[in-house]
């Protein structure tokens, strides 16, 4: 089990990130774009650097939805490794076999 603190912080930048998407999108394609002209490149550099830096999704951190185990997540069942070996060999995931041969 992770520190709550940790989750709880996890938490408060997914929803930073989601509050500063747009924008950030709209100032990386002024950035990509070779039609903008330098000065509003610049411009939108600087903008995109005054932001929180936790704005930025990488700093979000994929965590077992149960428990918030950071390490082994699986992205297919938002689970980590440990937590979907237990739920696939209680039969909690239908289609996940245990394999043998």
């Amino acid at each position: 089990m992770a520190k709550r603190s940790k989750i709880v912080r996890n938490d408060r930048r997914r929803v930073i990130v989601e509050r500063y998407r747009e924008r950030r999108a709209e100032l990386t394609a002024i950035i990509a774009s070779p039609r903008s002209t330098p000065e509003e490149r610049d411009a939108a550099r600087r903008e995109l650097s005054r932001q929180p830096r936790d704005a930025s999704a990488t700093r979000v951190r994929n965590r077992d939805a149960a428990d918030g185990r950071p390490r082994g997540f699986l992205r297919a069942f938002g689970v980590s490794r440990v937590r979907m070996r237990e739920l696939a060999h209680g039969g909690y995931l239908p289609g996940v076999r245990k394999s043998s041969w």
